[in-house]
């Protein structure tokens, strides 16, 4: 489970929390068009595949905690009428802040921060901040894992060095990200108008 990191949350969040969060405060939708958004095939769905059980059951939980609320019914097409959630403020507050967090642990880079990359880009906002705190954080990381490198023999020294190479690697590619970004290979606002989503709704 992926917690917030972030102060007055009522409960530890999952991913699928944040993620499902971050799609309905896009725009308003119920939790059939969130699943859509979630299925393997679509672009969130392929960092982070959640199925529809599991969305009703993250709607379910952030309506407890009052970071969505419902704001109207839709008739269903072969079914009951669907309840259409919106995001609270206080929702898009804690989303703004999680999705400046950067991540505590090279573990978590393939599926969270990667997450909060495509879930940026399709807001409208700059990936390049984040990136680079991502990078400050791992700095004193890749430090520590050439030493356990250069001091490791045997076993020890295949878990490290495949440790410190895989951090290498997500450093690369986050310098990339920055690198992209400014010389404008990476177009954030064309993606957000893309997929229609305004964070100011």
């Amino acid at each position: 489970m992926a917690t917030s990191g972030v102060a007055g949350t009522a409960r530890a969040m999952s991913l699928t929390d944040w993620i499902v969060l971050a799609v309905i405060a896009e725009e308003p939708r119920h939790g059939f068009s969130v699943a859509r958004e979630l299925a393997p095939d679509a672009p969130i769905g392929q960092v982070w595949t959640v199925r529809r059980p599991l969305v009703y059951r993250a709607l379910e939980y952030l309506a407890g905690d009052r970071l969505i609320e419902a704001s109207r019914t839709e008739p269903g097409t072969q079914g009951p009428h669907r309840t259409v959630y919106r995001a609270t403020r206080t929702g898009r507050a804690r989303l703004t802040r999680w999705l400046d967090e950067p991540v505590d642990h090279p573990r978590e880079v393939r599926a969270e921060l990667l997450a909060k990359f495509v879930l940026r880009a399709r807001r409208g906002e700059a990936l390049a901040p984040l990136a680079q705190r991502q990078l400050e954080l791992f700095g004193p990381v890749t430090d520590g894992l050439t030493r356990a490198t250069r001091r490791a023999a045997g076993a020890d020294r295949v878990v490290a060095r495949w440790r410190l190479e895989s951090t290498r690697a997500i450093a690369r590619t986050l310098e990339a990200i920055i690198a992209d970004e400014a010389r404008g290979v990476l177009d954030v606002a064309a993606v957000a108008s893309a997929n229609g989503a305004d964070a100011d709704d």
